[in-house]
């Protein structure tokens, strides 16, 4: 078995349960409606435009453009941002502390998340100070699975991959880590995944 010295964590839907269903629920009852507007209006590969850097703003007026009618839905997306984060997956976060607290590992965070929303997630969980460092992909123009985002993270802080497990929940992202020689753990739920780093012996 590979000794691990720092693991690296995705944050949404890792450590925070982030999802635009949290707010949406509130204005499209509709489970039909909401699900067409979140998959053909305010798309995931939108808002991943956003995480790699464009402006709130310019994403919004982009797509206020194309769809008039669903304006005022459009502007709740970022207008009202901070209700989709439904707080810390605390069993996570548990595990994130017992890492943190064997003071064996260096832990970092490499989150694809627009850098004008990220202070508010700073703000509200604590446990994001708890990282040695965190690379964020709306600061660095680029994000997951582009390699060469995660090939920015070993830079910056001096990661020798082949000694780091990299932990995300979509399975997209884990191909990259793989190729740069990381171990991965495609997180689940939080049970799986205290078993997951349990036979990697970074937790007891």
């Amino acid at each position: 078995m590979k000794h691990i010295d720092t693991v690296i964590f995705d944050l949404g839907a890792v450590l925070i349960d982030w999802h635009p269903e949290h707010l949406f629920k509130k204005i499209i009852p509709n489970e039909g409606e909401r699900k067409r507007f979140l998959d053909e209006v305010c798309s995931s590969d939108w808002n991943e435009e956003q995480d790699a850097g464009r402006s709130l703003a310019e994403g919004t007026e982009e797509l206020v453009r194309r769809y008039p009618e669903k304006e005022s839905l459009i502007r709740a997306y970022y207008g009202r941002w901070d209700e989709m984060l439904n707080g810390p997956i605390h069993t996570s976060v548990d595990v994130l502390r017992e890492i943190k607290d064997s003071g064996k590992y260096k832990i970092y965070a490499l989150t694809n998340w627009s850098a004008e929303t990220f202070p508010i997630a700073l703000q509200r969980f604590d446990f994001l100070h708890w990282f040695d460092g965190i690379l964020m992909s709306g600061e660095e123009k680029t994000r997951k699975p582009h390699k060469g985002f995660y090939q920015k993270l070993i830079s910056k802080f001096g990661i020798d991959p082949t000694r780091s497990v990299f932990i995300d929940d979509n399975a997209r992202n884990l191909p990259p880590a793989v190729e740069l020689g990381m171990s991965v753990v495609h997180f689940r739920d939080a049970d799986q995944f205290r078993q997951d780093m349990r036979k990697l012996q970074i937790i007891n």
